[in-house]
């Protein structure tokens, strides 16, 4: 397999396969010499006509070399961090679908056919790899939390944003052109499956899960997932995103809050007043005025967010439909 030339704006084409379009492989790699010529070569033989790209982020064992030699196309991205390297494959290569996974062999690559299928199907935008319902997830993983984690993402995303995720820190996913092409990776490390799970159901896109099996790392290989630091960089995430996606809704729990307070504060000193016509708790009322207006403040700020978003919307929108045209529908 060789990688096809580049256009003028130095993106690569993935090849294409029987079903017309081109498929790219996304394989982000830090230090996984141990496991990534076996992840290629798997892919290699279950996608044939698919262009496999390993992205390496500062490897010290030799990850890119393997890689290269096992036939992958090899690129270097030098800021540290996952979202950094999936931004830049995203930027980089040109395809019709994209097939992102983790390096470090706990994915099947006997299940990208059906993680492609609904893309070219035209029935979903991302396909989610569930390594959590038919319970392999369990079974093989053996690093303490991760479960709880993902349960406590899960929760939060389906209470916040509305939709039920089956598993929503999993890094093996499937999307199309457009999908991939208006995505904003904001995120550096390894929030990013987290901010594409937030981004597909906020802007309404189709999304669909396949369950698939997990396998634990082989011996010798270490997560570079730190539990209680990234998992709580993935719970900043969602608050940020819940800022800036529905700031109407944030606000006005904040503004409930502060009213609540402000009412706790502030009925003692209405009682006293109807009883005695005096208020010689003033300290207690200004409190009280002050924790109202704070309340009602955050309220309005919340409805001047929400319009701003909207309108940011409409511009998204636009962008989507822009990029239909280009990408098109296959």
């Amino acid at each position: 397999m060789q990688e096809t030339t580049t256009d003028t704006a130095g993106a690569a084409h993935a090849e294409t396969n029987a079903s017309g379009g081109t498929v790219a492989v996304l394989i982000p790699c830090y230090n996984e010499a141990l496991t990534i010529g076996k992840v290629v070569d798997d892919f290699r033989r279950v996608l044939p006509e698919a262009t496999v790209y390993v992205y390496d982020n500062n490897s010290s064992d030799g990850t890119a070399d393997i890689a290269r030699e096992h036939g992958a196309v090899v690129r270097a991205e030098r800021r540290q961090g996952k979202g950094n390297v999936v931004r830049q494959m995203l930027r980089d290569i040109d395809a019709d679908y994209y097939v992102m996974v983790d390096g470090d062999d706990t994915y099947p690559a006997e299940a990208a056919p059906e993680l492609l299928a609904p893309l070219m199907a035209d029935e979903a935008d991302m396909c989610v790899g569930d390594r959590l319902s038919n319970g392999t997830y369990g079974e093989e993983n053996d690093r303490a939390f991760h479960g709880f984690g993902n349960d406590l993402v899960r929760f939060l995303i389906k209470h916040i944003y509305g939709f039920e995720f089956s598993d929503v820190m999993t890094g093996y996913r499937a999307f199309n052109a457009v999908f991939a092409k208006t995505m904003p990776v904001l995120s550096p490390g390894f929030e990013i499956e987290t901010e594409l799970s937030i981004h597909a159901v906020d802007k309404r896109w189709r999304i669909a899960e396949v369950p698939i099996g997990y396998r634990d790392r082989p011996e010798g290989s270490e997560s570079k997932l730190d539990t209680f630091s990234d998992g709580m960089k993935v719970l900043l995430m969602i608050m940020s995103l819940f800022k800036d996606y529905r700031p109407l809704a944030l606000f006005s729990w904040v503004a409930l809050l502060f009213c609540v307070l402000g009412l706790v504060a502030g009925l003692p000193v209405v009682w006293e007043f109807a009883a005695t016509g005096l208020v010689p708790k003033l300290p207690s009322a200004l409190l009280a005025v002050a924790l109202v207006f704070i309340g009602l403040l955050a309220f309005t700020c919340g409805l001047i967010l929400d319009t701003v978003v909207k309108g940011s919307r409409k511009q998204y929108e636009i962008q989507v439909t822009e990029a239909y045209r280009e990408y098109g529908r296959n």
